[in-house]
């Protein structure tokens, strides 16, 4: 499942991966946040969390967040990816040059820190 993170700044989205990862999690969770910032036209900047609790992705939930990369490529700020699974880390660094924004990876200790870089804090 995908959960909201709670208490974000201002325009910063997150969202956290607990167990499975389905579909249905991106259809009812991600895609309506990320759709309502890119409606009132500003920029994606979000936080998305895969600590012990994550367990994996179902096909479908991997097809979902692929086709995340059909909005549009104006519509994206910074990405923090926040996890200590490392061939996940090498996966997403691997086809990084894929992302149509700023994406930076963070240990999950230093979760703060990849919220308040996606807020906009460069100093991070």
């Amino acid at each position: 499942m995908i959960e909201t993170l709670p208490d974000l700044p201002d325009g910063v989205l997150g969202f956290r991966a607990v167990g499975t990862v389905e579909a249905s999690d991106y259809k009812t969770v991600v895609d309506p946040a990320i759709d309502a910032v890119v409606a009132a036209g500003g920029k994606v900047d979000l936080v998305f969390v895969m600590g012990e609790e994550f367990e994996r992705y179902s096909l479908g939930a991997l097809w979902q967040d692929a086709l995340l990369e059909g909005e549009p490529s104006r519509a994206w700020g910074r990405i923090a990816l926040v996890t200590d699974h490392t061939v996940i880390g090498e996966i997403i660094h691997g086809i990084a040059f894929l992302f149509p924004c700023d994406l930076k990876f963070f240990p999950v200790a230093k979760q703060a820190d990849a919220i308040a870089w996606a807020g906009g804090e460069s100093a991070v």
